[in-house]
């Protein structure tokens, strides 16, 4: 997953909000840029620290898919390898009864 646009959505919408909430309250040029300010900076910090969590868990969750299906892989095949050696079994004891009732 791509996490490099998620601290500038959260950023953004932060500060969209404060704008509206700054209209509504008929905010002052100077309080409202200061508190603009540190909203901006504010969730653009914990927008970078949800996108890094996001990713090191998109990460973990890859790998372990990755190692399940693997796992699936050689369970597979280790089941297909016993099939073909029942069945070599079967087809001679087969030959054998064949051989003895000659």
């Amino acid at each position: 997953m791509k996490t490099k646009p998620i601290p500038a959505i959260v950023m953004l919408t932060a500060g969209f909000i404060t704008c509206i909430v700054a209209i509504f309250q008929k905010m002052e040029l100077l309080a409202f840029t200061k508190t603009l300010l540190l909203v901006l900076i504010l969730f653009y910090i914990l927008g970078g620290i949800a996108a890094y969590i996001l990713e090191k868990n998109f990460k973990a969750m890859k790998d372990e898919k990755n190692g399940t299906a693997e796992d699936a892989d050689s369970d597979a095949q280790d089941a297909a390898d016993e099939k073909k050696d029942n069945a070599s079994e079967k087809s001679e004891e087969e030959e054998e009864k064949k051989a003895k009732e000659e």
